[in-house]
């Protein structure tokens, strides 16, 4: 009894709850990139041979997006679990179905084995991996704005979104070395594999990190990390939560255009090995991760809506560069992830603050659910299918639509608060 108290008692210091939230994000990302970059280069040769090359890249593109619909379903399944047995429970039984279901990919026999069968697996797989990040939503961002001393909210905003470029960093690296030393016939029957395989027991030790921390005080109000009952929720807020899904639209859109589309587009059209576009992609990664830290210092000097409305117009001059991911990807590609990490490192942050207390957990959820679904879901199925019947012109303009929509938003939301 008394150790169950002295845990309880326990209080962490910032650094301890700094590296827990690194080390959840991290590994939460590489196990999303891990998927993600099997999707374009194992994926359509695996389970969806009988289909011509583009086809399968689409059909696997499109089971891709299963997870991100599957998330606010699971998040309203969630609210309820919550009650009954508590946020750290909630999280770890989000966590055990997520990783269950990764390593069950990593296990699934190919078309050529089980037929149809092995497709159909993979989707059910994917829904299920879906269900369990949506499930997985613990509020640690709220948790550390509300930690963070005043002048700094910027710098620890940024720290569960470095989660973003590291576990992409790491991912791209452990297919590069696959496909590097493999032949291709051996990473397509059993080397791919071995990523999924990391990515659970990655997803075991973020378990236990993340549920201590749960269950640690440090010195966050915690009456703003519980559950809100949903229909006062959309009554009172519905603008908010409208508002929250749009401002960081385009940086969610950018993030699958700059990992998962150029693997899928150079697979199909580009004349680069692979191994050197994942190295290209693991540079343009360490680049995101120094802007991502040099975003949390520019909200800090000047404040977060300023980052959003900068990068965004640099988004739109990325849309220039897009022509040359044929012939330089290089270009687009590393000049992406400079803008990533800018546009990425605040928008997570921008999000809370915009619902009233009582409604902040529930709401900054519903609203990066939404978010997710529109700007990131479907964003490599839709620019790959633009890519094929109109050029990469048309995946530019696409890519400008997100970043009008976060404009406009951004000028809404100014709208508001002055108001």
């Amino acid at each position: 009894m008394s150790d169950m108290t002295a845990h309880k008692a326990h209080v962490a210091t910032i650094d301890e709850v700094v590296t827990t939230v690194i080390m959840a994000r991290v590994t939460d990302f590489f196990g999303f990139f891990v998927y993600a970059i099997a999707s374009a280069l194992v994926f359509p040769t695996v389970f969806f041979p009988m289909l011509s090359p583009t086809a399968g890249l689409m059909a696997s593109f499109a089971v891709f997006s299963l997870a991100f619909l599957a998330r606010p379903v699971s998040s309203l399944m969630a609210r309820r679990l919550q009650y009954v047995i508590g946020r750290p429970a909630k999280v770890a039984a989000a966590l055990m179905i997520l990783g269950t279901a990764t390593v069950a990919i990593g296990l699934l026999p190919s078309y050529e084995r089980i037929g149809w069968l092995a497709p159909t697996l993979l989707i059910a797989l994917r829904i299920l991996q879906g269900i369990g990040l949506g499930g997985s939503w613990d509020g640690l961002t709220l948790q550390l704005q509300d930690a963070a001393p005043e002048g700094r909210k910027g710098a620890y905003a940024i720290i569960p979104q470095l989660g973003g470029p590291i576990g992409f960093a790491v991912a791209s690296a452990l297919f590069f070395v696959l496909t590097g030393f493999l032949t291709e016939e051996e990473f397509l029957q059993w080397g791919w594999r071995f990523a999924f395989f990391a990515a659970m027991a990655l997803n075991v030790v973020s378990l236990f990190a993340r549920i201590r921390l749960l269950s640690t005080d440090f010195g966050a109000d915690q009456s703003r990390l519980q559950s809100a009952p949903l229909r006062p929720l959309i009554r009172d807020q519905w603008r908010e939560i409208l508002l929250s899904a749009f401002v960081p639209l385009a940086s969610y859109a950018l993030l699958h255009v700059v990992t998962v589309f150029p693997l899928g587009y150079v697979t199909l059209f580009g004349s680069e090995p692979i191994s050197s576009i994942l190295l290209t992609q693991m540079l343009g990664a360490g680049c995101a991760i120094v802007t991502v830290i040099i975003s949390g210092s520019l909200a800090d000097r000047y404040n977060r809506r300023t980052v959003m409305f900068i990068s965004t117009l640099l988004i739109i001059l990325l849309c220039l560069a897009l022509p040359f991911l044929q012939d330089a990807p290089r270009i687009f590609i590393l000049f992406g992830f400079v803008v990533l990490g800018l546009a990425y490192g605040q928008a997570g942050a921008i999000v809370p603050k915009r619902f009233r207390e009582e409604y902040r957990y529930s709401g900054s959820a519903l609203s990066t659910n939404l978010s997710w679904i529109i700007g990131a879901a479907f964003a490599p199925l839709v620019a790959l299918t633009l890519a094929v019947n109109f050029g990469v012109t048309a995946v530019a303009l696409y890519l400008l639509s997100g970043a009008a929509a976060t404009l406009i938003a951004l000028r809404l939301l100014n709208r508001r608060e002055a108001r």
